[in-house]
């Protein structure tokens, strides 16, 4: 009986060697480039960016103006008011450098909102296809060093799943 156990357990591993692993690549960029929501999330992104552009730029000509206002007018005036013009340049100063990177964070939070559905959608078309395939594994080729010719590239059935071309 015991030699039976031993025996066994020396033969388990081979068996589970014999089976066959089914690994496969996915090429997620090549997938996310060809879905045509992308195009449209860069043209709101682009229409975005655009408008704090011109935000930005009205500050900065508004900053320039008072600016050079103030310089022009600045032996005329009294104390009074020069102080008081003095705090409004500095005052459009800080809110510039305080809107260009809030500006940043906003764009960066649109981006991933706007992006977000369409990795959804990739991920669950490439797990639907390992699931209809049978692959073990489904990895992305631009994280390995080497992919040899046993690794089978899913990459056209996940854009057949997603109806890309």
């Amino acid at each position: 009986m015991r030699k039976l156990i031993v025996l066994w357990f020396a033969l388990l591993p081979l068996g589970l060697c014999a089976q066959e692993v089914k690994i496969a690549i996915v090429n997620q960029a090549e997938i996310f480039n060809a879905m045509p929501e992308v195009s449209e999330v860069e043209t709101k992104l682009a229409a975005l960016n655009e408008q704090y552009e011109k935000d930005l730029k009205v500050m900065t000509d508004e900053y320039q103006k008072k600016y050079a206002d103030y310089m022009a007018q600045q032996d005329s005036l009294t104390e009074n008011i020069k102080l008081r013009r003095q705090q409004e340049i500095q005052d459009l100063e800080t809110r510039i450098q305080n809107y260009v990177p809030s500006a940043r964070q906003d764009m960066e939070r649109q981006a991933e909102e706007l992006y977000a559905p369409i990795r959804e959608k990739i991920q669950n078309a490439i797990k639907a296809v390992g699931d209809e395939k049978g692959y073990a594994v489904i990895i992305n080729p631009q994280a390995l060093l080497y992919v040899g010719s046993a690794a089978i590239d899913a990459t056209p059935f996940v854009k057949t799943k997603l109806g890309l071309k």
